[in-house]
């Protein structure tokens, strides 16, 4: 069996503890790394339920604008069916005293 000298077993301590260290960086900047990606990724998941959330809030709001719409052209045709419908019964009723009185 040999046996090394103090030295090489310094130096060989040195590369170990060297190699170690590098080992270690090399660990921690992958760590790092992927702590970077995995807040990217929650972020990109953020962003797409956000621009999904502001479509849907988009399409609701177009929905609203349209039912505002037809409320409105339904109050107005509401109101045009009655000003003809008094105006029948009153031309009607005009129509019905002059043939009453005609009558006589």
């Amino acid at each position: 069996m040999k046996r090394y000298s103090d030295l090489e077993v310094e130096v060989l301590i040195d590369d170990i503890t060297d190699a170690a260290y590098e080992a270690i960086e090399q660990a921690a900047a992958e760590a790092a790394r992927a702590s970077v990606l995995a807040a990217l990724e929650r972020e990109a998941a953020l962003l797409r339920e956000t621009a999904h959330q502001q479509a849907e809030a988009l399409r609701w709001r177009q929905e609203a604008e349209l039912m505002q719409q037809v409320i409105t052209e339904t109050k107005r045709a509401g109101r045009k069916n009655t000003l003809l419908a008094a105006m029948i019964g009153v031309l009607g009723g005009l129509a019905l005293g002059v043939a009453i009185q005609m009558s006589n």
